[in-house]
């Protein structure tokens, strides 16, 4: 009985990372990844952003629910990240109830190394079963986004 409690501990990671060679310049997938009608055409169905540190981001996905976020960093063409809650949250933005996501982009030949880190999961406002679903399901959801992200690329 004992082993079987141990072997169902959830682990709550402290990040997600994923990364992804890109056949575009470093200043298209930086304009993919940070303007409104591009983010809407791979990542969610509708969007709002306001481009500079402390700006909101508003991430819509129909049947999904909305997501608020708010944007950390802006360093064109090579660095952007936002911190956003869990679908359905609203309030300011504390570490308890957000996670971070990181974007880097490196050119690398005539293409991108694109690298998205999610951080910040065992800190949030919930049980680590919660947690760690919530990593999962993010971690399967940028598997998908930066695969729609490659295909909307390749369709500009």
């Amino acid at each position: 009985m004992v082993a079987r409690l141990l072997s169902s501990a959830a682990v709550v990671p402290e990040r997600i990372e994923r990364e992804v060679l890109i056949d575009a310049p470093p200043e298209t997938v930086w304009a993919v990844i940070t303007q409104a009608e591009h983010i809407a055409g791979w990542f969610s169905h509708a969007a709002e952003i306001d481009l500079r540190p402390g700006g909101k981001v508003t991430l819509t996905w129909d049947g999904h629910g909305t997501s608020h976020g708010r944007v950390e960093v802006v360093e064109p063409p090579h660095s952007f990240a936002f911190r956003w809650m869990r679908a359905g949250e609203l309030g300011e933005f504390r570490e308890d109830n957000s996670t971070l996501v990181e974007f880097s982009l490196h050119a690398e030949g005539d293409g991108t190394r694109l690298r998205v880190v999610e951080s910040g999961f065992p800190g949030l406002d919930a049980s680590d079963d919660d947690k760690t679903r919530y990593a999962e399901e993010n971690r399967e959801g940028w598997k998908l986004e930066l695969s729609q992200l490659v295909d909307y690329l390749r369709s500009l």
